[in-house]
């Protein structure tokens, strides 16, 4: 898995050096311009066109002064959508290729938005089950898929 700048050049963001402080940390927009992009596993639209993912979705906190915890609430589009988890995933790939500062992240679908919300967000939070669901080589073509910048 590759980190840090490839990634974050990609998303045409500047890569900050370990020593200056992430003072975009509390704009939720640079969280969302990372994975605005995104696209669905099914549709050929991205997650934000499908309004599964917004700038109201991010919230950051200060853990101390060389850590924030970001935290992503996502939307299905359905209720029973079948794809969630694999959603998640894709999150979580692409934030953790692309945040150039110590963190934590949590993902979660919105409360109320998915008949099995519980289930899912304690699987895209099991650093264990994402790591196995990476050594999947198929799991894994469809999130790179997913998280590729579009040219």
């Amino acid at each position: 898995m590759r980190r840090g700048s490839h990634y974050v050049a990609e998303a045409g963001l500047e890569l900050l050096s370990s020593s200056d402080p992430p003072a975009f940390a509390s704009q939720s927009g640079w969280f969302t311009d990372l994975i605005r992009t995104i696209r669905d596993p099914e549709k050929p639209n991205t997650l934000e066109e499908l309004e599964v993912v917004s700038e109201s979705c991010v919230e950051v906190q200060e853990i101390n002064e060389e850590e924030y915890l970001v935290i992503i609430r996502f939307t299905p589009t359905v209720p029973h959508c079948s794809l969630a988890t694999l959603i998640g995933l894709c999150l979580r790939v692409k934030l953790q290729r692309c945040l150039p500062f110590k963190h934590k992240l949590e993902i979660y679908i919105s409360e109320g938005t998915h008949s099995t919300e519980e289930d899912i967000n304690k699987q895209i939070n099991d650093k264990e089950r994402v790591a196995a669901a990476m050594e999947n080589p198929n799991l894994r073509e469809i999130v790179e898929q997913c998280v590729l910048e579009p040219d």
